[in-house]
């Protein structure tokens, strides 16, 4: 979803329409924009806001808490008003649709795999940026060969677990070496408020494109529109910069 992070909600791409009482908007703008300040010149406590952020987002109807500065470069927005958290216990990531054997993955299961190391530049729709940010997780071409993608097949649908959000990419998009189901992000475990435990990541593509919450993986016979391409999002979201045929040139990749 686009994100705010800098998932899914969107996680870090569009808010929603502002609506509500324009004082309790400014209110809630005018208490955190001034915590933002002073924690801008603590890096010590960025957790700490980013947590603030993402709580706020969670109930904050208008979308405008996305706008707020956030020292770690992300921003938050959530086209819904909370999501479930998922943890070693519950988490399950189902692969199925046009493939030849339905696979579910637990956590434990995804870690056991091949991981992959991919550090890219996160960009927004919204215009930020955070420079070299690293993602760790499974190529999502491998789970796709563990399924077997059955005849017919032409493009991928990912499912959030908030219940809501959605993305695709083609089938030759989702083979390509920097696209992974992410279990790390920044050297650590991926957050709730960043999408965790389990996220898509699409390098070389605007961060809308990166599903947060991530339960399914689909494989269909077409492109099916996710939540932003349904509202006028590009249904790729390439990167300006982005080798839409050569995966090698514009990140750094790596097993990890």
């Amino acid at each position: 979803m686009p994100e705010n992070e800098p998932g899914t909600g969107p996680d870090p791409e569009p808010g929603n329409t502002p609506s509500g009482a324009p004082v309790a908007r400014r209110t809630l703008l005018g208490v955190l924009g001034a915590g933002a300040v002073g924690l801008a010149a603590a890096p010590y406590l960025q957790s700490a806001w980013e947590s603030v952020l993402a709580k706020a987002s969670q109930v904050d109807p208008t979308g405008l808490s996305g706008l707020l500065p956030n020292p770690g470069g992300f921003r938050y927005y959530s086209i819904v008003g909370s999501v479930p958290r998922k943890g070693e216990a519950d988490y399950e990531l189902k692969i199925d649709g046009l493939v030849d054997r339905v696979r579910t993955y637990t956590l434990a299961d995804l870690r056991a795999l091949p991981q992959t190391r991919v550090v890219h530049d996160v960009r927004c729709t919204d215009g930020w940026r955070v420079e070299k940010v690293p993602f760790e997780g499974v190529k999502l071409s491998d789970l796709l060969a563990d399924a077997g993608v059955a005849a017919g097949g032409k493009a991928v649908q990912f499912t959030s677990f908030d219940g809501a959000y959605s993305e695709n990419l083609t089938l030759e998009q989702a083979r390509r070496p920097d696209m992974l189901v992410a279990l790390r992000m920044q050297d650590a475990p991926i957050t709730h408020e960043h999408g965790g435990p389990v996220r898509l990541y699409a390098a070389p593509m605007y961060f809308y494109k990166s599903a947060k919450w991530l339960a399914g993986i689909s494989v269909t016979d077409r492109v099916i529109p996710g939540f932003w391409e349904e509202r006028g999002y590009d249904i790729d979201g390439w990167l300006d910069d982005a080798d839409k045929h050569d995966a090698s040139d514009n990140h750094d990749a790596s097993a990890a």
